[in-house]
């Protein structure tokens, strides 16, 4: 079985990924900013003394033991947080099982980062499983808790439930009609956030957005989950008009993504910005049964494997960006080709 990053999910289309995440802390240590190197390590012990009765196939790895390039290539999976990453303290640990739907940071923010992930838009069953694994951790281990304010955590916007339930979208026919703005105007206005790839602070690439939750505080895990199908079946709805639109004018559409689709199939060298910019528009081709020579399995690919960590991880050798550019060509046309 392919990890989930590889696999088709429902409305794939337009929905690439959803991912849950629960900010949990423990009531004995003080918040991850305030914690010294000692309780962090505490901390991480008591996880590893109770990680053979949580299951999952989870595994612990520290930070300070991952090479930097496989550190990345979790970023560029959205498994880490490019902060996490990069911290210098190299304190922070994960538990992380063999599909990487399951990946929890410790020693982040908070304490703990509960996250599971899945491809597609499957909100309910991605929420079920990240509340079981949050409740395992929570009978073995005590979390901070209010009566008052719920679930305690470092930043004041995640108190209460802590859950922040995110998908990730590709609308390039609404960008193409000019309707994106004001799309994402309407989104702001339904409680949620829409933001770039990498969350907070990012901006968009290649058409993709993350829409999530706004509140977690007097707001249920229920609630929370509805809210954001609802938004997000409507930006669905939004962007297949917008696509639908684009058919109307089939040889322009149509001269555009094959325009995309020739460079990648026949460019020497390119960088990932401009893979990213070029393959959000050959898989709206793709999509809309224009293009005939990919796949969806194939954009995966072009999408995980055209990213710097990955590409060096997927060849097996550490390149400049120059020949990063030249590889990642080659590997296009490989995959176009398979």
């Amino acid at each position: 079985m392919s990890n989930w990053y590889l696999q088709s999910g429902k409305d794939s289309d337009v929905v690439i990924s959803t991912r849950v995440r629960f900010g949990r802390n423990l009531e004995k240590y003080p918040f991850s900013l305030r914690c010294n190197k000692k309780q962090r390590e505490d901390l991480v012990k008591d996880v590893e003394e109770i990680l053979p009765s949580l299951g999952y196939g989870l595994r612990l790895f520290k930070l300070k033991d991952i090479d930097d390039i496989t550190k990345m290539t979790l970023v560029e999976k959205h498994l880490i947080s490019p902060e996490f990453a990069l911290n210098e303290n190299n304190e922070g640990s994960i538990l992380i099982n063999d599909d990487e739907n399951i990946c929890i940071m410790i020693n982040e923010e908070d304490h703990f980062r509960i996250q599971v992930f899945s491809a597609g838009l499957e909100i309910e069953n991605t929420c079920n499983l990240a509340i079981e694994i949050e409740e395992k951790i929570g009978e073995k281990l005590q979390y901070a808790f209010s009566e008052k304010y719920g679930y305690l955590t470092s930043c004041p916007t995640n108190a209460g439930t802590g859950m922040r339930v995110s998908v990730m979208v590709s609308l390039p026919g609404l960008s193409l009609t000019g309707n994106i703005g004001k799309v994402l105007q309407a989104v702001q206005g339904f409680g949620t956030n829409i933001r770039g790839v990498y969350g907070e602070g990012s901006n968009s690439q290649g058409n993709i957005y993350q829409i999530s939750n706004k509140q977690t505080l007097g707001i249920s895990e229920k609630e929370i989950a509805k809210n954001i199908k609802i938004v997000t079946e409507k930006i669905i709805e939004q962007e297949r008009i917008a696509r639908k639109l684009l058919t109307k004018n089939e040889i322009e559409l149509e001269d555009r993504v094959y325009r995309n689709f020739g460079i990648l199939s026949n460019c020497k060298k390119i960088t990932w910005n401009e893979l990213n910019d070029k393959l959000s528009e050959v898989k709206l081709g793709t999509d809309l049964g224009i293009i005939k020579e990919l796949t969806d399995s194939k954009i995966m690919k072009l999408e995980l494997y055209g990213k710097p960590a990955n590409l060096q991880r997927y060849l097996g050798k550490t390149l400049d960006a120059y020949e990063r550019d030249i590889e990642r060509a080659e590997l296009i046309k490989k995959i176009i080709n398979e």
